[in-house]
């Protein structure tokens, strides 16, 4: 451990970097005081955890980077912490599975649509959904009950007839056909009402409606709105309220559990219950709660998240560092005020005990599979893998090679993370060891965040090649490496998996089956995946490229024309030519030459699927 002075740091806010003797950042941290925060942690009567305990033990060197306030300190924190991920931070990765209804209001016809990005652009937001499956569900049940527009903009803008969802009765076909805006508004009025959690309100009114329609003798209308009501009363039916209250709030707790500490998330939008998330983190005890509550806050609020204006915690925080700071920020990203309370009410309260009891879920589950502490013992590597990172390349007969590359962190995809290398310095060639080795020089050039453990498609020579080129550049010290291989077992014609690691001829030894070999085989068969699709689309692009720019009469402003209009040769594929004839330019003619041209034979490989 370090000696420590505390002449030598300032009683200031600021950021400080833990840093071990190789320079490595371990831990960043935020304060008020740089000078108190840094002495709580070298006093000698001092309790600190297991994970703390080891991380002093490792510190060679404090850096600090001082703010003029709290929220300057809290915001630098976030920044860092996602920027070098360091091991004894709680580092949450960017979650991209929680998913919103977007209700752009300022359309004159709007149009529901998920997205996982909140954006002050005047639209409504609803969620969120942690299953995409239930979120589409939802989306279908909406468009089933309520005829929205279901088309892009784009496509809005080029129809010249109405899609099959007008035929079956889900659109009302505001793209070709004269719709009256004011009835379309009241529609989407009635879409807020039903995502907000106020079905009951709009049941009575549709009810109003349909007893006024059958009085005026507008049978069909009263027929419609029947339908509308029958719908919704069944979608009641699966529906509980946990508050008698319609506001939004999270609810958070935070409880020992085992070897660390479990956090469970409640989602309550309009006093029902939407969603849950779960979270573990080993190695902290009941002193890091405060601490670790204030660094997930903000990671896990980050910018384009909903964030309800009521955020339930099992643990006060008014007391602590930056508390002031963290609800600045908290509401500077929502557009309005945070409060973040203890639980109020027998209901708030039951909630907690709820996330509480979930809390503790999630710590047996994730102890009954430990994957990345099994394959830190089984490879030998020096930490556990959280970010790993696997590359494939893929090419066509020696030509468009592709270097795919696929992130997973603490066991999910981070397909945000996701990148391809095109390889000029090895086309023609075909050969995978170089361009594995031009591969990580680009890898090199791109900086942190470093994953835990590089994955290599491919058997020894491929592994060799990767690490002789990370050598080379001087950054073999930022990666460790392994590679997996098809091979075949000791039982003749069994096909079965091979890891190896550098320095060694024979395999690890992992068994067929296990959790840990499962998961490498998952993370190479997703980085195949992604490379293939790639190299498909590399080349389906130069063929329709050739097949578009070859059209007599279309020359590059033409092009330029057809792709602002439709977004992508597929799109192309798909028009009709009355609607490629849309475009300004493009006259009949040229239209049936242009759709004659896209209109790939069935032998061509891209045109069949999965191509």
């Amino acid at each position: 451990m370090m000696p420590f002075a505390p002449a030598d740091y300032p009683d200031i806010p600021g950021v400080y970097l833990m840093k071990d003797a190789s320079g490595r950042i371990l831990y960043v941290g935020k304060a008020k005081s740089l000078r108190k925060r840094l002495s709580s942690y070298f006093r000698a009567s001092a309790e600190h955890a297991p994970k703390t305990l080891a991380l002093l033990g490792k510190v060679e060197h404090i850096d600090t980077l001082l703010v003029s306030t709290e929220k300057e300190a809290l915001l630098l924190e976030e920044s860092l912490i996602k920027k070098h991920r360091p091991r004894y931070n709680i580092v949450l990765r960017d979650d991209k599975r929680s998913l919103l209804f977007r209700l752009d209001k300022r359309a004159e016809f709007p149009r529901l649509t998920m997205t996982r990005q909140v954006l002050r652009d005047g639209s409504a937001y609803f969620g969120p959904f942690s299953s995409a499956s239930a979120a589409r569900a939802t989306l279908k049940l909406v468009g089933s009950i309520f005829p929205l527009r279901k088309c892009s903009e784009r496509m809005f803008k080029n129809r010249v007839r109405p899609c099959l969802f007008h035929q079956i009765g889900q659109c009302l076909g505001p793209c070709c056909l004269p719709v009256d805006s004011n009835r379309y508004q009241e529609m989407v009025t009635q879409v807020e009402q039903f995502l907000a959690g106020r079905s009951r309100s709009l049941v009575r009114e549709l009810g109003r409606r349909m007893r006024e329609a059958s009085e005026h003798q507008r049978y069909e209308e009263a027929a419609l709105l029947r339908d509308q009501i029958a719908a919704i009363e069944k979608t009641l039916e699966g529906q509980a309220s946990v508050l008698r209250d319609a506001l939004d709030r999270d609810v958070l707790a935070v409880v020992t559990a085992g070897d660390g500490l479990g956090l469970g998330v409640l989602f309550v939008r309009a006093g029902q219950l939407l969603e849950q998330k779960t979270y573990h983190w080993r190695g902290l005890g009941r002193a890091d709660i405060a601490e670790a509550l204030g660094s997930f806050l903000p990671q896990f609020y980050g910018p384009g998240r909903y964030i309800p204006g009521r955020i339930v915690l099992s643990h006060d925080l008014s007391g602590q560092e930056l508390a002031g700071g963290l609800a600045e920020v908290l509401a500077e990203r929502r557009g309005g005020p945070v409060r973040l309370a203890l639980p109020r009410g027998p209901d708030e309260r039951r909630l907690l005990d709820m996330a509480a009891n979930l809390a503790l879920t999630a710590h047996r589950s994730d102890s009954v599979q430990d994957v990345p502490g099994q394959l830190e013992r089984a490879l030998g590597l020096p930490r556990a893998p959280r970010r790993i990172e696997c590359v494939d390349i893929s090419h066509l007969a020696g030509n468009d090679v592709r270097a795919g590359v696929v992130v997973f962190e603490d066991g999910a995809e981070v397909k945000s993370d996701y990148r391809a290398y095109a390889l000029p310095g090895a086309e023609g060639s075909g050969d995978d060891y170089a361009a594995l080795a031009q591969w990580a020089l680009r890898r090199v050039e791109s900086g942190p965040p470093w994953p835990d453990l590089l994955l290599i498609d491919g058997g020894r020579g491929q592994l060799a090649a990767v690490v002789r080129a990370l050598a080379e550049a001087g950054a073999a010290e930022e990666f460790a490496c392994a590679s997996i291989a098809k091979g075949e077992s000791r039982r003749a014609g069994e096909l079965t998996d091979r890891v190896f690691r550098p320095g060694r001829r024979n395999p690890v030894a992992l068994r067929p089956g296990s959790p840990a070999l499962l998961f490498l085989q998952r993370v190479r068969d997703a980085a195949h995946r992604f490379v293939i699709g790639k190299s498909r689309k590399a080349g389906r692009k130069t063929r329709l490229d050739s097949a578009l720019l070859n059209v007599p009469g279309l020359g590059p402003a033409l092009a330029r024309r057809l792709w602002d209009a439709f977004g992508s040769l597929a799109a192309m594929r798909a028009a009709a030519p009355e609607q490629l004839a849309q475009v300004r330019g493009v006259g009949p003619a040229l239209a049936g030459r242009i759709a004659q041209a896209l209109a790939l034979p069935a032998s061509d490989p891209s045109s069949q699927p999965g191509g």
